[in-house]
């Protein structure tokens, strides 16, 4: 979610902001993979993510030790559509985690800047830079690429990466048009966004036929320590990355959480290759992973060129809020 620009904050507060929200985006991936791999129910898990941050928030506010203002029903109403497109895109993430390995993941994550530039030009957007256009069709090749090594294959999927990727993207839009978040702290935001999402996403495990099935089979998982620990690591993680990446945004700018972002998906590409299973070698997987990741930090290097040399002028980052 969007801020307009960063706010004064010390040069160690701002390094430790960007610092947190790298570990915490990197773990998060891992954690989500490792309780997918024993529990697929994906859809009962981000309910009960979002249920976590909710009830947290709440007692917190009670409690007194955060300052999170009473449910505004007409800010509610503005951000429906963003919350609703913003838990697509993580719930069909998810998904995709269940068959596709992690360093296969990140590189069709790292799709959505093209998807936005695309997007922008039916909006009638200026035309990006040639680097920044370069850098994102160096990205596509590059998952093309290792899609063709990758001995994992799993159409599904991808298929759910891709759907993934399109939420994304229209979330992003949808908050640059909207401007509904201004003037909301980060826990505020976390609250309406895990508040709004519940009712759709009850109504999506039960339609899906998820519940109550994944209910069960959950309850009878809890009495595995190693389970349970995984799942509250899940639904306390979720909060985290929520938070850092908001923080992260508050205190630095968009384009250093975007930063940041590649830098962790650099980091869990090599790390994915050797934890929870590992990946198969192949020279094409590999080298597409690698044209994929230059891709991202080529596009990263090209908007803080852009943003360097237009001072003081406050751009809206689309892609700072990268999974």
């Amino acid at each position: 979610m969007e801020s307009g620009s960063a706010t004064e904050a010390s040069p160690f507060l701002s390094l430790f902001a960007a610092f947190s929200y790298g570990i915490a985006s990197m773990a998060m991936v891992f954690i989500n993979k490792a309780i997918l791999m024993q529990y697929a129910h994906s859809m009962t898990l981000l309910t009960f993510q979002q249920l976590a941050t909710a009830l947290l928030i709440h007692i917190g506010r009670i409690m007194g030790y955060t300052k999170a203002s009473e449910v505004n029903f007409t800010t509610a109403k503005k951000l429906l559509p963003v919350s609703l497109f913003y838990n697509a895109n993580v719930a069909f993430a998810l998904a995709s985690l269940k068959g596709v390995n992690i360093p296969m993941y990140i590189a069709l994550k790292r799709l959505t800047p093209l998807a936005v530039l695309v997007t922008g030009i039916f909006y009638g957007k200026a035309k990006p830079s040639k680097e920044v256009s370069l850098s994102v069709i160096l990205t596509a090749v590059g998952v093309i690429i290792a899609a063709l090594g990758d001995f994992s294959f799993d159409i599904f999927g991808y298929g759910m990466a891709l759907i993934s990727v399109f939420f994304q993207t229209m979330y992003l839009v949808l908050v640059e048009k909207s401007g509904a978040e201004d003037g909301l702290s980060s826990v505020e935001l976390m609250f309406y966004n895990a508040l709004l999402s519940l009712p759709c996403l009850l109504f999506l495990i039960i339609a899906t036929g998820e519940f109550p099935n994944s209910l069960s089979l959950l309850f009878g998982k809890v009495n595995s320590f190693a389970f349970l620990l995984i799942l509250i690591l899940s639904m306390v993680m979720g909060i985290v990355l929520n938070f850092t990446m908001f923080w992260c945004t508050i205190v630095n700018s968009a384009l250093t959480t975007t930063i940041v972002g590649v830098l962790k998906g650099v980091g869990s590409t090599t790390l994915g290759f050797i934890v929870l299973g590992g990946v198969k070698f192949h020279a094409l997987n590999v080298t597409g992973l690698v044209i994929n990741t230059a891709g991202g930090v080529w596009y990263s290097y090209a908007k803080y060129q852009e943003k360097k040399n237009k001072p003081r002028k406050v751009i809206s980052d689309l892609e700072a809020h990268r999974k």
